[in-house]
């Protein structure tokens, strides 16, 4: 097989149908010479920081009804491997999505940085382009610590920035879905 078009796309959720036929539209193979492949990258949550986030949202509140659960190694261990199996299962549900639309694509969930692996992917298949699809994030992205903003600033490739679960038209920026390269 001769070169292909490589797109690295960073996803915070599985992909919905919609988002695979949005993602997919982008490229329409009569606008490529080489065909188009998909490297979606679906980062696994982190066990201690969703623990240290629900801990910190229980001691944030004035009033408190039961005692904050003790997390010990043994438990935290049990849910890290949880976050891991059900990533693993997002990111084939996302590789799905994208080959039931004809698109050539592979997966992996990442465990480094998000944009840390967004980087070692787009040099180690010498991307063409990048696209990262979130849910809005309003003060990270005013703040520019949002992981377009970030990735913009590491990587020397195009990034589109999509929002997940809406269309191009729902899209800040008139229908054009694209926040700026």
């Amino acid at each position: 097989m001769g070169e292909t078009y490589d797109v690295v796309l960073l996803v915070e959720q599985p992909l919905s149908f919609q988002d695979a036929r949005q993602v997919r539209s982008l490229h329409n193979d009569d606008d490529f010479d080489d065909p188009v492949r998909y490297h979606v990258l679906l980062p696994v949550e982190d066990a201690a920081a969703r623990v240290e986030s629900a801990l910190g949202s229980i001691a944030a509140s004035e009033v408190l009804a039961t005692p904050a659960m003790v997390m010990d190694s043994e438990n935290l261990e049990a849910m890290q491997r949880e976050l891991l199996d059900q990533a693993r299962d997002d990111v084939g549900d996302c590789v799905d999505r994208l080959g039931a639309d004809g698109c050539n694509v592979i997966g992996e969930v990442v465990t480094a940085d998000p944009i840390d692996a967004l980087a070692t992917k787009v040099k180690e298949v010498d991307a063409a382009e990048v696209i990262i699809l979130t849910r809005p994030h309003v003060v990270s992205e005013f703040f520019h610590l949002d992981w377009s903003s970030r990735a913009r600033r590491k990587l020397g490739v195009p990034v589109l920035h999509l929002l997940e679960h809406e269309n191009f038209d729902e899209q800040a920026g008139g229908g054009e879905g694209v926040s700026g390269f």
